[in-house]
């Protein structure tokens, strides 16, 4: 582990990935005069917007494939989320004493600042915004980025200095880290996902388990207790070593909750208990929807009272902030149709939330990249629901075997051929929504563009 910038001169550094990720952490190098490398299965041509953001910067490049004998001649290999570490060429590296990490963990180590790391299945991006903002709307200076935002490498290339960093810490981002030490960590739920990465659902939870790895004396956890997985986390001797505060929507948990320390909703106001004295804010204004938000707005007032948050700033954003882009965004009404644009949804537990909000009526487009998740738990959710389904991409046919019998459903060859397709089939007061439950990589470069394409075809609608 290095500690101190200087510490990178001439260190041959190999950064696999050249990503938003990679680039930053080329720069960042380059900035501190290592012997870079950058190394991408994808060719020149492929990589044109990536090359073009590196500028003149001085790295070795080494595209269209990997080569062993380049990851065997590093100091440090550093690894973007993207990158599986199960990789047979990294096993090797590892046994040549060649130390492999990724961005996270390699920033982390030269971050002096207190750091607040969001995890979880769902809910992540909302709460690192919520955090950040109440943070900041208090007088402090947040900086917030990691899985979904800036990476954490861009903090130190730009030689930001804030009072606080609130990361979002994906479990592609945890599975190298050893030193990663935040001082606050927010747990807010957990369910199966990525099992096209993960051999099994233990592996994706020992992944997200790392996030506590150096939980001491210092550190705060902020739990979800309505989460039976997040709970059983928080049995491990490691997590308990640390300052422990749930939060819950069952009111039945408010005696026990607050002789410990967290958050309750009762009615249409949240008790905390933080300190000494009970607090009240009330969350009858929220903007956000659905019920996972009001778990999501207690996991950031609990996060943000640990790094000096006030209880007007809290109140003032809860009463501010608005539905994220891609997140049940509402795009627009054509027709007497209401259409929904929750393109971020990318597995099975996202999208039984969505469809939470809606009673009836619902046109869901779904499909994507095929992650190996079962859909047959949406089951009674889709009956009672969904009066058609549309189906595309990779996963179509693995949603169809799990959910093509309890709605009206149709296999689909195009993205756009489905959202057209549900314009056809709606009529007066339905809703189109778009939440996928998979990933966008098999026809897109992310969920934001496969949003930002929904939402473009729907205001050509007339």
């Amino acid at each position: 582990m290095l500690s101190d910038v200087q510490e990178l001169k001439g260190k041959k550094i190999l950064v696999v990935g050249l990503g938003k990720t990679g680039v930053s952490l080329c720069h960042f190098l380059a900035q501190h005069q290592a012997d870079v490398t950058v190394t991408d299965h994808k060719s020149r041509p492929e990589l044109a917007n990536q090359l073009e953001a590196m500028g003149s910067v001085q790295v070795n490049y080494e595209l269209g494939g990997h080569s062993p004998k380049t990851f065997l001649k590093q100091d440090l290999i550093v690894l973007s989320p993207g990158i599986s570490t199960y990789l047979k060429i990294f096993e090797y590296a590892k046994a040549q004493g060649i130390k492999v990490v990724g961005e996270l963990e390699f920033a982390s180590w030269f971050i002096k600042e207190p750091i607040c790391a969001v995890t979880g299945t769902n809910g992540k991006t909302t709460t690192v915004n919520l955090i950040s903002r109440m943070i900041t709307e208090s007088g402090f200076k947040a900086w917030s980025g990691g899985a979904t935002g800036t990476p954490l490498t861009e903090y130190l290339r730009q030689g930001i200095k804030a009072d606080v960093l609130v990361v979002e810490a994906s479990s592609y981002m945890l599975e190298t880290c050893e030193n990663f030490a935040p001082s606050t960590i927010v747990f807010t739920n957990l369910a199966e996902n990525h099992l096209d990465r993960y051999r099994t659902m233990e592996d994706y939870v020992n992944a997200k388990r790392r996030i506590f790895k150096n939980v001491n004396l210092a550190t705060t956890s902020v739990l979800n207790a309505d989460d039976n997985a997040v709970v059983e986390l928080a049995r491990d001797p490691i997590v308990q070593r640390g300052k422990i505060f749930y939060y819950s929507r069952k009111a039945l948990l408010e005696p026990q909750i607050m002789n410990i320390g967290g958050c309750v909703s009762m009615s249409r106001e949240i008790v905390i208990r933080t300190g000494a004295d009970k607090e009240r804010v009330s969350y009858a204004a929220m903007k956000l929807k659905g019920k996972h938000n009001v778990e999501n707005i207690m996991a950031a007032i609990l996060g943000a009272r640990e790094h000096g948050a006030t209880l007007e700033a809290i109140q003032k954003v809860i009463n501010e902030m608005a539905q994220l882009p891609h997140r049940i965004e509402y795009v627009r009404k054509v027709g007497g149709v209401f259409f929904y644009d929750d393109s971020m949804c990318s597995n099975v537990h996202a999208l039984s939330r969505a469809l939470d909000l809606f009673d009836e009526n619902v046109i869901l487009i779904a499909g994507g990249k095929d992650t190996q998740l079962s859909f047959e738990g949406l089951r009674s959710l889709v009956r009672r629901k969904v009066k058609t389904l549309l189906l595309y991409g990779e996963a179509k046919e693995r949603i169809n075997r799990d959910l093509g019998d309890f709605s009206e459903t149709y296999l689909i060859g195009t993205f756009e051929e489905a959202v057209l397709i549900a314009y056809q089939k709606s009529r007066i007061d339905d809703f189109v929504l778009l939440s996928p439950g998979c990933p966008a990589t098999d026809l897109f470069d992310s969920e934001e563009e496969r949003g930002d394409y929904f939402k473009q075809m729907i205001k050509k609608f007339k």
